[in-house]
């Protein structure tokens, strides 16, 4: 059973993985055996980054480059592979947010959400899945969202972009089966990060509405990822292909308690 989750010999290209819910799936593949590869577009993060991943016995390799730059994606794919290996999994975790009412945002910035969240998954698949085609082997992991089903005041980039997301994963799944790459998503609830902290406290109204709201009663926690990512990205998944895992506590799953509750 134990080898069904085994990551050994497989190596990991985690996008953005250099704080927060990318980085603890990205520790949770390197803990199951992979050989982890972390992009960003700062290097300075990437530095302090290593250092995290290095305190826990982790093996990782960092490249600096931009998701939504096509030339740059080709340019650092084609460098891993030659440099490390070949990427056996991929997790398109950077991400971006733009939190403005719909009718006061910027279309440049409405924009910038979807190539990073969007079109960044687009162009990172599309060259590390060539290379998956050619062998004939692949693990792709898309972060989506709850946004990728539901909408909230002031994010309409993000839901659009994460809504955009869970329809490339399944369009990427009936495209590629066939050649034995599994495509699939995992889409986080409410989780406790450093950006989450000052609200995380009780009494303000964000936090007392996700407790009410989740059927768990609580924040995930980072660590709560990391089994989905690992079952994504081994063999234990090689015949689940287009779908979204997500991992919120059960918010999807009910209306939320009457106001009289």
């Amino acid at each position: 059973m134990k080898s069904l989750f085994d990551l050994s010999g497989k190596r990991a290209l985690v996008t953005g993985a250099v704080h927060g819910l990318g980085m603890a799936m990205a520790k949770g593949l390197g803990h199951a055996g992979a050989e982890l590869i972390v992009n960003n577009n700062s290097a300075d993060m990437l530095v302090e980054a290593k250092k995290e991943y290095e305190k826990e016995g982790l093996k990782v390799h960092t490249y600096v480059f931009d998701v939504t730059d096509d030339k740059e994606v080709e340019k650092h794919t084609d460098l891993i592979e030659n440099e490390v290996g070949p990427i056996d999994i991929l997790i398109n975790n950077a991400g971006i947010i733009k939190r403005v009412p719909m009718q006061d945002m910027e279309t440049k910035d409405f924009e910038a959400v979807i190539d990073v969240n969007l079109v960044g998954p687009f162009i990172v698949s599309k060259y590390v899945g060539r290379k998956m085609i050619a062998r004939r082997a692949g693990k792709i992991i898309n972060i989506n969202s709850m946004m990728s089903e539901l909408g909230r005041d002031t994010v309409s980039a993000y839901a659009a972009s994460k809504g955009g997301l869970k329809m490339l994963t399944k369009n990427m799944a009936t495209e590629w089966a066939k050649y034995n790459i599994q495509t699939n998503g995992i889409g986080p609830g409410y989780f406790a990060t450093s950006q989450t902290a000052p609200i995380r406290v009780n009494g303000h109204p964000f936090n007392d509405f996700i407790i009410s709201r989740t059927p768990a009663a609580r924040w995930g926690d980072p660590e709560d990822l990391v089994g989905a990512a690992v079952f994504l990205a081994s063999k234990a998944s090689d015949f689940v292909n287009g779908q979204i895992i997500y991992v919120d506590g059960g918010i999807l799953a009910t209306i939320g308690k009457p106001a009289n509750e």
